[in-house]
């Protein structure tokens, strides 16, 4: 069953242009082309990314935090109690009265004490500001980083000023060394941020929602792209997405520190960088690019045209989503102050 789902999965018909096989992807003549082995990488790249956040957050993050007057907070936590703890875990964090003196009978203490426990124990879930500042430091740093060297690697491309060179020669265009690190390194990020979901800052349940979403959407479009050598257009679509997120992630950090009037700054700029990127750039330049251009090099589009545009359509109902909260908060911030 795998060996025929696998050859499914890998028909040509589904990734390239008619009259191409995979036998035509082997590098040659200075031809290098994307492989779909090596995305095995992002996997172990992403755990380098975990520790190089792990040494960035303690020894980088927490300094800057502490001169932006930032303290950490340490919380009391509650005695150990499995009746409590199985309690808290299973039926409910905010028990009524009546729960409650039902627990101080079956652990034989005053009802002060359960609620005073139940009281440290919900503080323990909130995620203190150093920890919330340590996690936007992290991701502000990624895609700051990102962007300046997305810039660099694109800035003397052909396809970064004329969005129709990303068809021109294809599907025969050459790997690049800078297009294989910045999907690397993209992809791979992306993963750590699946393998932390359970213990970064719980988010609530509709934006917890979006974010896996979107980071499977993301890995899942840039997987195929580099199946499919579309790397053209994804560097494109990777570079769009980074340069508007850094300014949020500043945002929230100079936020966490109540630096009030960097933070409104840091937060405007963002939703200019945020509009112009996602709702012009993304929808008027790259889905223009993915979804009408390709008819003219191809009058049969192949399956993985459909299968690419509507997860980057599910990427733009997300910019959509996003869009409409950075609009709500720039209302309360404007009328209310």
């Amino acid at each position: 069953i795998l060996k025929t789902l696998n050859s499914w999965f890998w028909w040509e018909n589904i990734w390239m242009p008619i009259n191409c096989t995979w036998a035509d992807f082997v590098d040659r003549d200075g031809l290098v082309f994307p492989k779909p082995h090596q995305l095995y990488a992002t996997i172990p790249y992403a755990f380098v990314l975990l520790i190089i956040r792990f040494f960035s957050e303690r020894y980088v993050a927490i300094p800057l935090a502490k001169a932006l007057g930032i303290k950490n907070v340490r919380r009391v936590k509650p005695q150990p109690n499995p009746v409590l703890e199985s309690y808290f875990r299973e039926c409910s964090r905010h028990p009524s009265q009546s729960e409650i003196k039902g627990l101080a009978k079956k652990c034989n203490c005053t009802v002060h004490l359960v609620e005073k426990w139940f009281r440290r124990r919900r503080n323990l879930e909130i995620p203190t500001v150093l920890q919330k500042f340590q996690e936007a430091f992290w991701r502000f740093s990624f895609y700051l980083t990102s962007s300046i060297v997305g810039f660099i690697f694109l800035y003397d491309k052909p396809w970064f000023y004329d969005i129709w060179q990303t068809w021109v020669g294809y599907p025969f265009q050459t790997l690049l060394p800078s297009q294989y690190w910045y999907y690397m390194a993209e992809i791979g990020f992306y993963w750590s941020l699946i393998f932390t979901l359970g213990i970064d800052i719980k988010r609530k349940a509709s934006d917890f929602k979006a974010h896996v979403i979107h980071h499977l959407a993301a890995i899942g479009l840039m997987s195929g792209s580099w199946c499919g050598n579309y790397v053209r257009l994804g560097t494109l679509v990777i570079f769009v997405h980074d340069t508007a997120d850094f300014w949020l992630e500043a945002a929230k950090m100079f936020n966490y520190a109540r630096w009030e009037k960097t933070c409104n700054m840091l937060f405007i700029i963002f939703s200019i960088a945020f509009f112009i990127t996602r709702m012009i750039l993304f929808p008027f330049w790259i889905l223009r690019a993915t979804l009408y251009q390709p008819t003219y090099y191809s009058t049969t589009p192949v399956i993985a045209y459909f299968l690419f545009n509507g997860m980057l359509l599910t990427l733009q109902g997300l910019h959509l989503y996003w869009g409409y909260l950075i609009l709500k908060i720039l209302k309360r911030f404007v009328f209310l102050k």
